[in-house]
């Protein structure tokens, strides 16, 4: 531990279940926090006492909203760290040891103690989970999709049947639907969000496009996926677009963000008419007014839009990103569904998980000084400890093969299905010059697909799939 100890604002929920009372369960991370030596307080709004016992005080706040909530509390420094998820922490908030935001974007992490949102300068480090609640969003992506198509009216049939109203014979003919194989999905980013959503698409047979970095292209083709080079290429002929590159880097002279308004008219001309666009990214990515002429245009049928929505308690009024489709709701509230930035954050295991990590950063970084997912520049004192996510998201690295490798027993296991797997293809190679091509094919089929399913099921189960961490 530190010799002084520290004081570490948590500023969201961190657990989404409900108790009997109806708060949110917080205590798996009041356990884990003691488990690991440090101390978990309910907080209050005072300022918390000096530490001078070398642990490491976590404090409960979860209902701090407000800028000037946020600044009476932590404008002068009385906290040292900050563990916050959705929580907008202005820029003269200060946390001199570091912050970390639960979840994979830190554009709310605006406090000037590491530079605000980007992480580039100031003097604190600035990290985040990024992959605990990346399945959770691409899952919650999947069910808007399965909403509209098969676009089978599964409530209505269900009162017919249950109400012995309905012939399958003479009537079931009345309702055609249609599947997602075979439709093509755009997806705008390869991170560990556009990543998972482009495999959910790969599973139901779709067509997967992904736009990302030039970089990325050749990971992108190895799994399967078509490469686009800008946005309008990946839409084109789209059936369904979502959309996971972030806001990007600040723009001083607008107040916005580089990727705002980045699926506009030309992006959305390029779908194909009645497609579905989801965007469960952040409520500025999309060019509202562009979005309006689509949906008018028939060119859009259907939009999912998950973006934050504030209202002041006082006098009512309503701010964030969702603010500007609310002006969509009269003419097309049929075709719009919208969430309060809610599609990763109702996920209990999944905040419970980033909680976790978010614990286990703020140690490394104030006991060790060694920094965990790091955004931004690294603060001199630091060390990079390099990135960290759940097997299977974001990618390998070096510390996951080696990790993978020690296990004496799964290695192996991956040795033998390669090592027959090359071995039956030699002999049906060998098979087709001599002409018995059929009987070889016969003779190995079984084995084959045994060695390849099981190939498929270690690369799957261990993460031995995409691009490497941070390629």
């Amino acid at each position: 531990m530190t010799s002084s100890g520290a004081n570490i604002l948590i500023c969201d929920l961190v657990g989404l279940k409900l108790l009997s009372d109806g708060r949110p369960d917080h205590s798996e991370i009041a356990r884990y926090v003691a488990e690991k030596g440090g101390v978990f307080h309910e907080g209050s709004m005072s300022a918390p006492a000096t530490v001078s016992d070398g642990r490491l005080h976590f404090h409960y706040l979860p209902d701090l909203s407000t800028r000037e909530e946020l600044l009476a509390v932590a404008g002068n420094g009385q906290y040292d760290a900050v563990i916050a998820a959705a929580t907008f922490l202005p820029a003269e908030t200060v946390f001199p040891l570091g912050g970390v935001r639960i979840g994979a974007g830190t554009g709310n992490m605006g406090s000037a103690s590491w530079g605000g949102g980007s992480g580039a300068g100031g003097t604190a480090p600035l990290m985040n989970t990024p992959g605990t609640n990346s399945r959770a969003t691409a899952q919650m992506v999947l069910k808007a999709l399965l909403k509209v198509v098969p676009d089978l009216p599964v409530d209505e049939l269900h009162a017919r049947v249950a109400a012995g109203q309905f012939d399958t014979g003479r009537e079931l003919r009345d309702y055609p639907t249609e599947k997602l194989e075979g439709k093509r999905l755009a997806v705008m980013g390869y991170g560990n969000i556009g990543r998972e959503v482009a495999r959910l698409g790969q599973a139901f047979g779709m067509d997967v496009v992904v736009h990302a970095r030039a970089r990325h292209r050749e990971w992108i083709e190895a799994e399967g996926f078509i490469y686009a080079e800008d946005p309008v290429r990946a839409a084109a002929g789209a059936d369904a677009l979502s959309v996971h590159v972030g806001l990007g880097q600040p723009v001083a002279e607008t107040g916005t963000w580089s990727n705002s308004g980045l699926i506009g008219d030309a992006v959305l001309s390029a779908l194909n008419d009645g497609a579905i666009l989801i965007n469960y990214d952040r409520g500025e990515l999309v060019d509202v007014p562009a979005l309006a002429r689509a949906l008018a245009a028939g060119k859009v049928r259907h939009a999912a839009i998950d973006a934050d929505l504030f209202r002041n308690l006082e006098t009512g009024a309503l701010s964030g990103p969702m603010l500007a489709y609310l002006a969509l709701v009269e003419t097309y509230r049929d075709r719009l569904e919208l969430l309060p930035h809610a599609a990763a954050d109702t996920d209990h295991p999944s905040r419970v998980a980033g909680a976790k990590q978010a614990v286990d950063q703020i140690f490394s970084a104030i006991v060790e000084k060694r920094v965990i997912n790091l955004k931004g520049t690294l603060p001199e004192g630091y060390t990079d400890g390099g990135p960290q996510v759940p097997t299977g998201i974001g990618g390998l690295s070096a510390g996951g093969l080696a990790r993978f490798a020690a296990n004496e027993t799964t290695l192996k296991l991956l040795e033998t299905a390669a090592r027959n797997i090359a071995e039956l293809t030699a002999s049906l190679g060998a098979a087709r010059a001599e002409g018995r091509l059929g009987e070889a094919a016969t003779a190995s089929l079984e084995a084959m697909l045994l060695n390849t399913n099981r190939l498929a099921s270690l690369i799957r189960t261990n993460g031995l799939q995409g691009p490497p961490a941070r390629a």
